[in-house]
């Protein structure tokens, strides 16, 4: 007979985003039996039919559906770190891996050593099999047990490179058979949708037209495409609207990744995005949803800025190009005057770019300043030193860009369609604080602090919101019958700790958490179990 659990004295948010209210939450093996309100007469530890085993006091705290993180780059991390304290301790139960485009499958022989060396800055280089080939083969891995449930995009990035290599050019009809056969493939398997980083190599080569084609597959089975769009600068409303316009034409819902309007030139412009969104939703019967980090400055790999002709052909050409003088001026000129397709359109500024990590210890040097004052400091411009660190640490280096608005971070929030992705890269010395602390700062600081959401609406933008874009019937919603993924926390206390100067500290206020039932966390601390699975589309 299957233990049973009881949550007792804690106030309930539901996910719905309904008031909370007092009751007992009744857990027996996977699932909750019994939502009790207090004071009903009934009591919760007799539901079972006997004494429960386990009867947690949560008095003062809020029980709450487990979160979601919509937007993640855990793929290497839930299976090379068992603890995987960043994401768990935040009340994390389930992660959506494959995004920008760019992921750890479906490769291919030729393919995964390259990906590995192009995603080094984002998940590092863990010493872990990697020998699946495919999305399936991937989740299987994950159903060998995981700190969190995992559920997988496919990436276009990953497919246009087993098909097309990195080269800068329209696939033929039989590529396009072969790319889509891949993508159908992957949602068999599972996967809930597309992925694409239309500012990454090889993803920026591809058309609006060659998207469309290859979300036949994602329309078919029902899945949803999941852009990195063009442009987060010169061009961003611009670049939205081009999502929506795909989304339309391949007949899929949409949702838009790390939903920001960066860097100054687009102070204030939020609204606009919103009100497209909300246009295409009305107009067009779009279902749209998206995410964001409370956060001003984003992360990516440190060679992310250069122009896409400089990335073509893989790392390799590209070290060489690096090394080669005069095309080295050619490709510093145009980030540092023109803006380059890498940098979205927008002129570097030397000072927004803080590096986060190298996979060279030798050159831990760099980590933590931005280019502009590691210049300063060596007496050289700006533009070679980067070059430099480049060809140094071949490509593998992380870095953070400092070029969010704070008012455009809280409009786009407050959005019907909002809900919430880390995009935490849990790599490098000094990553963006973001993979340790989203969910409590949200809790946290623009709840409790700023009154930006109340705290019901916001456990619903990460919990129940997300789990419907996912299709997801028995979880983001806390009720009888539902998967006992939980979280139970401190308003009054709960806060992201995590800062720039100390990314990896960890959040307070988190007081248990569960998924399946089974407590991950427990007294704010993390316990040895892994009872994390693989979550995967119509299964």
């Amino acid at each position: 007979m299957q233990s049973e659990t009881v949550l007792t004295g804690g106030l309930v948010a539901d996910g719905s985003g309904a008031p909370a209210r007092p009751a007992d939450v009744v857990l027996r093996g996977p699932r909750i039996t019994h939502v009790v309100p207090t004071g009903d007469g009934r009591s919760a530890a007799g539901t079972g039919g006997g004494r429960p085993a386990d009867v947690v006091d949560v008095t003062g705290l809020v029980v709450a559906p487990g979160f979601i993180d919509m937007h993640s780059h855990s793929d290497l991390a839930v299976l090379a770190d068992p603890a995987h304290e960043a994401k768990v301790l935040q009340g994390v139960t389930l992660e959506v891996v494959g995004q920008d485009g760019l992921g750890h499958a479906p490769v291919t022989d030729t393919t995964e050593e390259e990906l590995r060396v192009r995603l080094a800055g984002w998940n590092g280089t863990p010493d872990l099999d990697t020998s699946w080939r495919t999305v399936g083969e991937y989740l299987d891995r994950v159903d060998r047990g995981a700190p969190v449930n995992v559920a997988s995009l496919v990436p276009h990035g990953n497919v246009r490179m087993a098909v097309l290599g990195d080269d800068d050019r329209p696939p033929a009809e039989a590529e396009l058979d072969r790319m889509r056969e891949m993508i159908a493939r992957g949602m068999a398997e599972g996967a809930q949708g597309l992925s694409t980083g239309l500012t990454y190599t090889p993803g920026m080569y591809a058309t609006d037209d060659e998207i469309v084609e290859l979300l036949r597959p994602v329309h078919a089975a029902g899945g949803y495409y999941c852009p990195h769009h063009r442009n987060y600068g010169s061009r961003v409303v611009e670049s939205y609207q081009e999502c929506l316009d795909i989304a339309r034409r391949a007949q899929v819902s949409l949702h838009l990744a790390h939903c920001h309007v960066n860097f100054p030139q687009n102070r204030g412009r939020a609204p606009e995005v919103l009100d497209a969104i909300d246009e295409a939703t009305v107009r067009h019967g779009l279902d749209v949803t998206l995410d964001s980090y409370p956060y001003t400055a984003s992360a990516t790999y440190l060679a992310a800025p250069l122009p896409s002709w400089a990335q073509a052909g893989g790392a390799a050409a590209t070290l060489e190009r690096l090394r080669d003088p005069a095309t080295r001026a050619r490709i510093l000129r145009e980030i540092e005057h023109e803006g380059t397709d890498g940098n979205h359109g927008i002129p570097m500024d030397w000072s927004s770019i803080v590096v986060t990590g190298t996979a060279d210890p030798a050159l831990g040097w760099a980590v933590g300043s931005s280019v502009a004052d590691l210049a300063a400091r060596r007496g050289r411009e700006p533009g070679d030193l980067y070059a430099d660190l480049l060809v140094a640490d071949e490509l593998r280096s992380g870095c953070l860009l400092q070029v969010g608005n704070e008012d455009n971070i809280r409009t786009i929030m407050r959005h019907s369609s909002h809900t919430a992705g880390s995009d935490g890269i849990l790599a490098g010395d000094k990553p963006h604080p973001r993979g340790w602390g989203t969910f409590p700062r949200y809790l946290g600081h623009y709840v409790r602090e700023l009154g930006v959401l109340t705290l019901e609406e916001c456990v619903r933008h990460l919990t129940s919101r997300p789990a419907r874009r996912l299709g997801l019937t028995d979880r983001g919603l806390l009720h009888a019958g539902a998967t006992a993924d939980l979280v139970v926390f401190d308003p009054d206390t709960v806060a992201a700790r995590a800062t720039y100067d100390e990314p990896r500290r960890t959040p307070v206020g988190i007081e248990h958490v569960l998924v399946s039932g089974e407590f991950t966390v427990r007294g704010g601390r993390r316990t040895d179990r892994l009872p994390g699975r693989s979550v995967r589309r119509n299964r």
